[in-house]
């Protein structure tokens, strides 16, 4: 039997295109979730493919029509039944997934720039109405010293204090920031309470330290100071606090139909990308902070040390804002 050739052409390769166009989209983004619909139609576009081919096999000697086929067919019998992706485009795609996440969920991280404002506003004015509240409010001991004494100890220093330890130093900070990332995130468990507690608190201590160094007037060091390793540590921080609300919001379940595990199973994936996005920017600041923000001039003018931790917030704000978009 000879198959009718440019009817059967023209029949079928409207699902012929329609497979190569669903190839082509699952190879350009090989990390995406493919939704039921969408595998079914693939498993079907297969299948008929498939059957056209061996049509082919059998009725027809058209060797170019015939590769294609068997090129087609190929290509979707290795998506469906592929099971692990070439490593450098896993990376790719958890790399993107980060801003995807970040941008999903504008609204719980705007709440947590707001509790931090909130937060730093308080500190702000506890510090100005009553400098006998430093004791208090600084987040550690060596900030209790004035503002010019710790400026003129930085700018006179002879020996480098870090000296044999910066790689010691930087593991610690590291550390500590991933924990309070970390907590701000797990603390979404208690309906947000705790992390509106965690943010609120960093905020406060935040205040209180600018409120210091600009009444003291040195707020060149203080930005030169916090610059090279806060433009990423804060923004991680607040990250954290923007998983802990998406942790709340599926907890609580606003205006939502699904099951409360529902719920958490569609947000799991963007909060271990936010916390493990986090995670990275913190062991960045703490590089920063042990290698940069504690040299002061003369070692690094000020006005490096700002320009780059500008450079570090505007990337920052880009990749986030822009990174994997469509």
């Amino acid at each position: 039997m000879i198959i009718d050739l440019p009817r059967f052409v023209e029949t079928e390769k409207v699902y012929w295109d329609e497979l190569q166009k669903l190839l082509q989209e699952i190879e350009a983004e090989p990390g995406r979730h493919m939704p039921l619909v969408e595998i079914q139609r693939l498993h079907y576009l297969y299948e008929r493919c498939s059957a056209d081919l061996a049509r082919l096999n059998t009725f027809s000697t058209e060797p170019r029509l015939q590769a294609y086929l068997e090129s087609l067919v190929s290509r979707a019998y290795s998506e469906i039944h592929e099971t692990r992706a070439p490593l450098r485009i896993r990376w790719k795609s958890l790399v993107l997934a980060f801003p995807r996440a970040f941008r999903r969920h504008l609204g719980a991280f705007r709440l947590s720039v707001g509790i931090t404002l909130l937060g730093c506003a308080f500190g702000w004015f506890v510090m100005r109405q009553d400098p006998q509240s430093k004791a208090v409010l600084m987040p550690f001991s060596g900030l209790m010293v004035s503002p010019a004494e710790r400026v003129a100890q930085e700018e006179s220093a002879k020996v480098d204090r870090l000296k044999g330890r910066k790689a010691t130093f930087s593991a610690e900070l590291m550390s500590n920031n991933i924990r309070v990332t970390i907590l701000a995130m797990a603390a979404g468990i208690t309906w947000g309470a705790g992390t509106v507690v965690v943010l609120f608190s960093n905020g406060v201590s935040l205040g209180a330290v600018a409120a210091d160094y600009v009444g003291g007037g040195q707020s060149t060091f203080l930005a030169a100071w916090l610059l090279p390793h806060g433009s990423t540590e804060i923004p991680a921080i607040l990250l954290g606090g923007q998983a802990g609300f998406i942790l709340a919001g599926a907890l609580i379940g606003w205006g939502s139909h699904r099951s409360r595990a529902e719920r958490f199973r569609l947000v799991g994936g963007d909060l271990f990308a936010i916390v493990a996005g986090a995670a990275c920017l913190l062991v960045w600041a703490g590089m920063m902070e042990a290698f940069v923000s504690q040299y002061h001039q003369p070692v690094i003018p000020y006005g490096l040390k700002i320009g780059f931790g500008v450079c570090e917030l505007v990337a920052l704000g880009a990749f986030l804002g822009w990174a994997g978009r469509e």
